[in-house]
């Protein structure tokens, strides 16, 4: 192409040209970056499950205290019993100084033992096999149950034998009351011998025709009852003719469905019949009510029908009330075979776990339980000690401030003590001090001794704090346990004072715990994945990525965490994950190699 043509193109399309120049070079930027991006390279250090103390502690700075004096204040309130010192006397370390009241914290102690062997022999109680009586006991228990179900099964037979006995004694009297029903509403009885071809009247009809005379208010009243008697009549005389259908196609030998459909079909045509007779009476009865209203006689045939329906009444009452006590016969029985059978489940699963023994998720939660019941009864005897004052330290009773019947305050000086070690103060932040107690082991250490390390214990710590600046702090004062003649008053000292120490416990790294969902896990490498590092104890690498391990996390401190459940003594686990990067090998000649285009040279100009 000529490069002038090419030059005038690129003036009179600078766009297009700048757009293309900017793509290619985006291009080219992307596949560089591509081809010769880093290789991320994941390596794993590793840590085993050990087992042993996990120390909580709290730190704080101080100096070493001029003043080797003490006061001691009780960490509870009461009156005070006895006071077992006097003013100069030398005491060892431990001794009790003064007894406090505890009458009620020892009730809480003595309720606490009770509860706790309580809870003990319930534990051996449960986790004992069960023994021969106990398993022949829930044997009987599964027996008497089938015998029940047995007994259920045959009331329910016999039950269904008297409901087509009551039922056959229904259908007896059942087509009579029927015909009277329908005579009482369509007969020619009332004011003609018979029915004739002509003029003929029912009943109902003739009836209200013999109120004539009366008002069209009342005439309307009863044509209204007399539709509702015809109304009713006719939907008890559709279900009955259609349930004496269904009866005669029964018999005492049909299974218990077709018994307790028919059993059911007859109670709601009597339901049916009783309704229709009680319009009847009501249609009557208001006739009558009328006739008596305009000074009229009442007919002879009137009286006849309404003693009949009186009649009808209490027959259908009868029967339907011998009825409805059959079907809750029924269905009680029927209820009681179903509640068998759940008794004869319910009480075989128990002979199978009785003989299989305790459920390893009961036998925890008993355990859980009796650890809870120690738990109570420790915190009661350590609220007992704050009932009695002793020496932190060994030394000189320097001064009493009670004697035997004051009332004592909690935080305020009972005794001062003299000793001949020395002390530190160390100030503490509120968040900390509430986790110190009098009586606890400190290791100091001093800014201007390097190579010492003194034991302590913790003898007073201040009830009310120093604020500065919005922050509060408290002056806790700790003995030496030893003397060293290098310790001078006034020199710079930390403190850590142990706050908890758990014994005998599982514990990894902090940093190999981690959680999502509200659960904790540890990843673990299969020793068949690991690569070997080419430095000793260094991360190592894996052919495949760690497994997911779900824990039970307990106490932790600042380096390790315990572990509860989830793994053993002596797994490897993973402490940290480490990413590093490196550049993938790729052909260097002065241009960019693009795999799968052959060739190279260079845009023409």
């Amino acid at each position: 192409m000529n490069v002038n043509v090419i030059k005038k193109y690129s003036k009179e399309h600078k766009l297009i040209v700048g757009i293309t120049i900017v793509v290619i070079i985006g291009a080219g930027y992307f596949i560089f970056q591509k081809y010769n991006s880093p290789a991320s390279i994941v390596k794993y250090s590793l840590s085993t499950v050990q087992r042993g103390t996990l120390i909580n502690t709290v730190s704080g700075t101080g100096q070493i205290s001029a003043s080797n004096q003490v006061d001691l204040k009780p960490k509870a309130s009461g009156d005070v019993l006895s006071v077992n010192v006097i003013e100069g006397q030398t005491v060892k370390a431990g001794a009790v100084l003064a007894y406090l009241n505890a009458r009620d914290v020892l009730k809480s102690v003595r309720d606490a033992q009770a509860s706790l062997e309580s809870a003990k022999l319930s534990f051996e109680k449960f986790v004992q096999p069960a023994d021969e009586l106990t398993i022949l006991q829930a044997e009987n228990a599964i027996i008497s149950a089938q015998e029940s179900k047995a007994k259920s099964i045959d009331s329910l037979k016999k039950a269904f034998e008297d409901g087509f006995t009551d039922i056959s004694n229904a259908f007896l009297d059942l087509p009579t009351v029927m015909s009277n029903l329908y005579d009482n509403l369509y007969g020619y009885t009332i004011g003609y011998s018979e029915k004739t071809a002509s003029g003929g009247q029912s009943n109902v009809n003739v009836l209200i025709s013999a109120l004539n005379s009366a008002s069209i208010k009342d005439i309307d009243k009863l044509i209204s009852f007399r539709d509702g008697a015809s109304s009713d009549y006719i939907i008890a005389r559709t279900n009955f003719d259609t349930n004496f259908s269904n009866y005669k196609v029964t018999n005492r030998y049909s299974n218990q469905e077709t018994v307790g459909k028919l059993l059911n079909e007859t109670i709601e045509t009597l339901k049916l019949m009783s309704q229709s007779i009680k319009s009847q009476n009501n249609f009557y009865d208001t006739w009558v009510d009328l006739r008596t209203l305009y000074n009229q006689s009442i007919y002879a045939q009137v009286v006849t029908y309404q003693n009949r329906i009186s009649t009808d009444i209490g027959t259908i009452n009868g029967h339907l009330s011998t009825l409805l006590s059959i079907q809750r016969t029924i269905k009680d029985n029927a209820d009681s075979i179903t509640s068998n059978e759940r008794t004869i489940v319910e009480k075989t699963i128990s002979l199978k776990n009785l003989k299989a023994g305790a459920d390893k998720l009961d036998v925890k939660t008993q355990e859980l339980s009796l650890k809870q019941k120690e738990n109570a009864l420790l915190d009661a005897q350590e609220k007992l000690s704050d009932y009695s004052i002793r020496a932190p330290f060994g030394g000189v009773v320097a001064d009493i401030a009670l004697k035997k019947g004051d009332s004592a305050s909690s935080g305020a000086t009972a005794f001062t003590l003299m000793s001949a070690q020395g002390a530190s103060v160390i100030s503490l932040n509120e968040v900390d001090v509430s986790k110190i107690k009098v009586g606890q082991k400190a290791t100091l250490t001093f800014d201007a001794i390097e190579d010492l390390s003194l034991s302590g214990t913790v003898a007073e710590i201040d009830t009310l704090g120093t604020v500065s600046q919005g922050v509060v702090t408290y002056n806790v004062k700790i003995v030496f346990d030893t003397q060293d003649p290098r310790a001078k008053p006034g020199m710079s000292v930390s403190a850590a004072i142990i706050t908890d120490a758990k014994q005998d416990v599982l514990m990894v790294p902090s940093s190999a715990v981690k959680t999502s969902d509200n659960e904790s896990y540890v990843e673990i490498i299969d020793t068949a994945d690991i690569i070997p590092s080419a430095t000793a104890n260094g991360p190592v690498t894996a052919k495949n990525p760690p497994r997911q391990q779900v824990v039970e996390v307990g106490a932790s401190n600042d380096t390790n965490i315990e572990i509860i459940s989830g793994l053993s003594e002596g797994d490897t686990i993973v402490s940290q994950t480490i990413t590093s990067a490196t550049k993938a090998t790729t052909a260097t000649s002065g241009n960019i190699r693009i795999p799968g285009i052959s060739g190279g040279g260079g845009m023409s100009r």
